[in-house]
Parts: structure tokens; sequence; C-alpha cells
């Protein structure tokens, strides 16, 4: 969801057709998909209801998935509730912003309009978009790690004041209310009432089959057709792995970690101290998450206030204008050096190899769209 928010939200508690759909997500269902789920168990009133499985794609190429789909095996009736529940701006106060609405599909589900992300009657919220992809490999979200559950992820946007605005009980009341969803409920989870267990499932459903992982990269690193890498290229993901590789680690791009990467604290007038406003711990001042570099190409403007709009503005920071802290991460002031040394020449070749983890399959998925 959206990460439009004004102030870093803890742990919040738990409180176009279906066979184009089944077309689409074939595609990702295969190389590595877990088990296919077993049948649905009896309602509560001993009926059975049939739903379509959709075997989650785990890439070959990447480590163990986080989430516990046993607690919620995604199906094709699930999913497609999900989606529309995405794409629907009636869940918003004024009925004008959606989760799709900050979460664009051809910006990598990012939001390239602005620095900082903006939601209901245009108000700008302190942190930018990030974007959404592989969610099933993390345990935390947003820049601060605020929320550590995906089913409970929706909530804040939906409730945020300058995201959706809308009190997240009124979201299910509309839900139950519209000729659309309880249909839509009852054929993915056996009744037609609106829960907030089975709204937030349904979402994070949809969310789960976000896997960006045909890149060229990864074609390159599995070993299968259309994965070969320039020179430049190859050059780049070496320097990659001796500089960046600490932190945006495997093949996921990140270590879930968070970070203080040297950026002034300050910009566009919001003094935004990271992760110590969830933690309070003094050592976590200024650090954010380090995000995943997966469709970097197309998730700008970048850093978690959005102040650098191209690769070459994240780089010339890494070599020239890392700032000094107490929190600042270790590894750019080694050996009493501040930022990473690269040439322009390196810098090129380090930005030519991130363009090679954009992911036009991901992109241009119709049973990722709003359709």
């Amino acid at each position: 969801m959206s990460s439009l928010r004004t102030i870093s939200l803890k742990r919040v508690g738990l409180t176009a057709s279906v066979c184009l759909f089944v077309l689409a997500i074939a595609c990702q269902t295969n190389k590595g998909g877990e088990p296919t789920p077993e049948p649905n168990p009896p309602t509560p009133g001993g009926i059975t209801y049939q739903t379509t499985p959709v075997a989650f794609r785990k890439p070959a190429n990447f480590p163990d998935v986080a989430y516990d789909l046993s607690q919620n095996p995604l199906t094709v009736e699930g999913v497609a509730l999900g989606k529309a529940l995405f794409y629907d701006p009636a869940l918003s106060r004024d009925t004008t912003i959606s989760c799709g609405f900050c979460h664009q599909q051809f910006a990598g589900f990012g939001h390239s309009d602005h620095p900082l992300s903006h939601g209901i009657g245009g108000k700008f919220g302190t942190r930018n978009v990030p974007g959404l992809q592989n969610l099933a490999w993390s345990r935390e979200f947003f820049w601060d790690g605020g929320v550590t559950n995906l089913d409970e992820l929706p909530i804040s946007p939906i409730q945020n004041p300058v995201e959706m605005d809308l009190k997240f009980s009124d979201a299910l009341n509309r839900a139950q209310k519209s000729p659309k969803y309880p249909p839509m409920f009852k054929a993915a989870f056996g009744s037609d009432t609106v829960t907030t267990a089975r709204f937030l499932k349904a979402i994070s459903q949809f969310l789960l089959t976000l896997v960006s992982a045909d890149s060229r990269y990864d074609k390159y690193v599995r070993k299968e057709a259309g994965g070969d890498l320039s020179t430049d290229e190859l050059a780049g993901l070496s320097l990659f792995q001796q500089k960046c590789a600490a932190c945006h680690a495997t093949d996921l791009f990140t270590d879930k970690s968070y970070r203080n990467n040297g950026l002034p604290a300050a910009s566009n007038g919001i003094n935004d101290q990271g992760r110590y406003t969830i933690t309070l711990n003094e050592a976590d001042r200024l650090k954010f998450k380090v995000p995943s570099l997966r469709n970097v190409e197309k998730t700008f403007p970048y850093m978690h206030d959005g102040r650098f709009a191209t690769l070459d503005q994240v780089l010339n920071h890494y070599t020239t204008g890392v700032k000094d802290s107490p929190s600042l991460d270790p590894l750019l002031k080694a050996n009493g050096q501040l930022g990473i040394a690269l040439t322009d020449t390196e810098k090129k070749q380090v930005i030519a190899f991130l363009r090679t983890l954009t992911d036009d399959t991901f992109i241009n998925n119709r049973a990722f769209s709003a359709n």
C-alpha cells in the first residue's frame, strides 16, 4: 500500500474477467512454484466452497519466503478480490484515491510524479512511495519498518489522513454495502460477509503475486535465453558486488536492514528521523530500510524523501555527498574516508548494470493491472 504518512505508525493491530486472470497468472506459477494448496475446508456451516488454487512462484535464484502461505493460500478468486480492492478509490474518504493511485505499475508500483507521495485533497506525505514487488520475502514494511505483517499493511494507508483518510471500519462497511463485493467475498472465502481478516488476506493475496524476477539479470544468473549482458554491464555487476552488495544483498537486492546512508536529515522542510521514530533507540536515528533495487530504473525519484531524480545523482551522493553522523553506516566511512570510491567510468558501468534489473514482463503483466 502507499507509504504516504505524516507520522510513522507503529505496528497496527489486525482489527476484465477471471478467465483472463487465469491465463495471465499462469506465466507466474512455474519455475519453482510452491505446491498447489489443498481443497477448501468446509465453512462453519459445513458447506464446502470451491476455489481455484494459484501456485505461488518462488524463483530459483531467490531465498526462502518469509510470508506463511499456509495461512493464506493463493486462489484465483482471492487474488481477483484483492486486486479489485487495491484499485478501488471507493475505499478513500472522498472516493478519489486507491492503493493503485500511488503504486503505479509502469513505475514498478512506485510513483514517479512527485518526490513525496500524495493522496486525498492533494495532500503530501513525508516520504517517497516505494515500489511494490516480492513482498512475500519481507517481514517489515515502510521505510521505518513500522508495520511487521503484510496482512496488516493496508490499514495504515486507508486510515492515514494524507492518504485515503477513511476509518478502516468504514472501508469494510463500504465493501459490504457494495453490490460488487459480497459475491466476490463469497467466491473467495465461502461467505459474503466482509470481515477484517478476509479483506486484508485478499489484498495480501494480490500483493503476493507481484513477483519480479524476469529481468535480464535474472536470465543471466539462471542461464536462460535473453540473459546476455554487455561488457559494461558485466563490469558494473562486478563493481556492484564489490561496493554495493553488502547492503543490497542477494537477488532480492536488499538485506532488509535499516541504515544511515549519509543523507542530511532535513529535506523539503521535513526533519525525518527514520527508524528512530519506531524504536526510540538513539542508534536508529536517520536509519531507513534498505530498498530493493529491482526495477530501480523505473522507481525514481530516489531515497526515502525522493530528493534525487536520477541514478547519476544517487551515485554522486555516494562518491562525494555522504555526511558523517553518529549513526552513519560503517561501510560508508571505511579507512577514514566517507562514501564509496567510484570513477566516472565506473559510475556509468554500475548504472548500466542497474538497468539490467528492469523487469519488463513484470511492468507489463496484465494480471497486475487494473484492466
